[in-house]
Parts: C-alpha cells; structure tokens; sequence
C-alpha cells in the first residue's frame, strides 16, 4: 500500500521534495501515525510549525467553532478573530502595526514592500542580507539569500540587494551606506544550520543604524512564536527591529503569516498598497489565538526548561562521541548538531529507530520538537540518537 501511495506520488506532483519514506495516517502530540501501523516521534513538528503538538484539542476546537460561523469572507470585512488574534499578538510582541498574511515567504515579500516605500521617502532603496539565511522561495526573498540550489537557473532576482558575511562585522561596515534602506537578519538561521548571530555583530548593526538611519527588519519565521524560550529569539539579543515577519508556528499548524512595524513604519502604506485575498483567514486566526494563550500561559518557560535539559543530555552525548559531534547550537527547541558526516545519514538512520529530525546546512542534524514535548520524550529522543550514533560511527 505504502509504496503505490509513493508511486503515484511520483506520477502526480512535480518533484521538488525529498519526502521521508513515511504515509502518514494521524498525528497526536509529538507522535506521527503511519499507515503501515509504525509510530514515530517527532522532532521535526511539521519543520517548526506544530507548536502545541499535533491535533491539540483546544486548535481543534477553536477551529471547529469558527469554520461553523464562516471560514471565509475576505478582507472587505472587519471581522473579530482577526481583531482578538492581532490585539493578543501586539500584547505579547510589542509591536505597534500588524499586517496578517498566509505564510513566511508572503510576510518577506510584503515587508520587502514595505521597506522600499519607506525608503522612497529618504533616498534609500538597498537591503542587505546574510549568508546561510533563508527567507522563503519568492523572488523578493531569494533576491535576500545565497543558497545555490534555491537560485541557480531562475534569475535574474531584485536589484539593489546583497547577501554579506553573517557574523563579519568587517564586511558589514564595508558594506552599509547612505543608501542602506534596511538590514534583514535572523538572530538563528534555521536553514542556515542552526547558526546564532554574536552580540558583538548585533551591537555593530546598532551602532550603523544610529549612524546612516536603516530599518532593522528580523526573520523570525522559524524561530519565534516561543521556539526560544522568548517570544522572538531576538529577545536574547538586546535589541528591538523595526520590522518582523512571523510565520510557522504563529498558526499552530494552519497557514497564517504576519508583519510586525513600530511607529516608525506604521503610516507607511496606504490603502490599497498591499493586500491579500486568504491572509488573515479568521480559521487560522482563530488556532492562532489558542496558541497565542498557551505561550502566554507558560508554554515558554516549559520551553526554557526542558530545552535546558534537552542542551544538557547532547551535552552528555558530545563527551561520549568527541570525534563525531563537533558542536551544539542553538536555544530551547530551536537546536542543532553539528556532526562530521552528512546529517541526511543521521536522520535515515533515526527513522529506523522511529524517530523523526532533519538535516540542515549538509552536517547539521536540525531538531525542532512541538513546544510540548516532555522530559521522558527528550530521553526518548537521546536513546534513539545515541544508538543511531554507535551504529553509524
């Protein structure tokens, strides 16, 4: 049965995903379901989405009761999932201005958008990026990053960007200007293999911005909504960006994206300069708000403390495999394994132990568990790695 689904798979879609060997039938909390009757554990969570787990049954209730008042009406309407969603969401984030949209790489193009109107008015129109970022699949996003295999063959992307260093505070102050409209950057690049910026770098873009008067715009998409411990995982950083653009989790498993601006881009956009007919759909709205309520609820220092522990047990597994495991980043369940071998092995070979992670950045084994996950479920994880470890090396 298994294989035929695959086959016809082959048969039907356009082949641009390396899917795992599994046929998925439920999914509950941290467990994946497969037809075949096989239970996995899953520290993937649908690539940092399923922040309360799978099938939470206060999403599902939510939802149940939004989609029986209406699932759809456009933006032509003033419609109170939206207003709850958004007043919740300025009250965790801080931010001033929100924009609802449908998903990471849609918030990236509207705050490209963004940024360039803002700029129209000061004579600025460059945006710098950095290396190993990822910020969706759209033009106005790979015009923002250098990974070949997104772009090679499918240019020409936008003028006046550039992709720069990430950590090189030298190359940045060579790089920014009069002309610089903003500076986009994720505090931890997921794609990017779980890398952190330095406080150093952060305090040289601080100074910069004082300097030539660019906007601060961060990415986070894949770590914020609690994957941290914070709300954002720039708020490890001492810093506040003028924009955000927030996806992933923000919808606990449905498609929801936003923009976050403070005053100083707030009266930006006028009416009709961008829009959406789906962005903001009062379903996603509404899964949105239950998770809004659990991070403010304590869901965040769940993460911080079991994420601690989590840090602590790769810890252990780092003395035990010196030569193998080269390094562990990252904050909460937002975490990677830097290891001396192509990671894809590792997560092939932690399937076998019904286990479910990913690569990321060729030798990075990426974990980004649902922000539920428990203590016994972090050793769970640690047994199956271990073992997956002993049998490859």
């Amino acid at each position: 049965m298994n294989q035929n689904i695959i086959n016809t798979e082959h048969e039907l879609f356009f082949q641009t995903y390396k899917r795992l060997p599994l046929v998925v039938e439920r999914a509950d909390a941290a467990r994946i379901y497969c037809k075949d009757g096989s239970e996995y554990l899953d520290f993937l969570g649908g690539i940092a989405v399923n922040v309360l787990g799978h099938s939470h049954s206060g999403i599902i209730a939510a939802v149940d009761k939004q989609i029986r008042r209406y699932m759809h009406v456009s933006n032509y309407f003033f419609q109170d999932t939206q207003i709850e969603f958004a007043t919740k969401l300025k009250e965790i984030s801080s931010y001033d201005k929100v924009f609802l949209c449908n998903s990471g790489t849609e918030a990236t193009e509207g705050a490209i958008k963004l940024v360039r109107k803002w700029g129209s008015y000061k004579n600025k129109n460059h945006i710098i990026a950095f290396s190993g970022g990822f910020h969706g699949r759209t033009y106005g996003a790979l015009s923002i990053m250098d990974k070949p295999l997104y772009k090679d063959n499918m240019g020409p992307f936008l003028d006046n960007t550039s992709v720069i260093a990430y950590n090189d505070i030298s190359v940045l102050e060579k790089s920014v200007n009069e002309n610089t409209a903003a500076i986009w950057l994720e505090f931890i690049q997921g794609e990017g293999g779980i890398s952190s910026v330095t406080p150093a770098f952060v305090d040289a873009i601080k100074l910069l911005q004082n300097k030539y008067g660019f906007l601060i715009v961060a990415d986070e998409i894949q770590s914020g909504t609690g994957r941290t411990g914070e709300f954002f995982a720039f708020n490890h950083f001492g810093i506040t960006p003028d924009i955000v653009t927030l996806a992933k989790g923000i919808g606990g498993g449905l498609p929801l994206g936003c923009i976050l601006g403070k005053e100083i881009v707030a009266n930006v956009w006028n009416i009709g300069n961008h829009g959406t007919t789906f962005g903001g759909n009062s379903v996603a709205c509404a899964a949105g708000i239950v998770v809004l309520d659990e991070l403010s609820n304590g869901l965040m220092e769940h993460v911080t403390t079991v994420g601690a522990f989590f840090i602590e047990k790769l810890t252990e597994l780092k003395n035990k495999y010196p030569d193998i495991i080269l390094e562990i980043r990252g904050l909460g369940f937002m975490l990677g394994l830097v290891i001396n071998f192509d990671a894809n092995l590792l997560v092939e070979t932690l399937i076998k132990h019904n286990v479910i992670a990913n690569a990321a950045s060729g030798n990075v084994l990426r974990m980004l568990p649902p922000l539920i996950v428990t203590y016994s479920e972090v050793n769970e994880f640690i047994e199956a790695l271990d073992l997956s470890l002993s049998e490859i090396c």
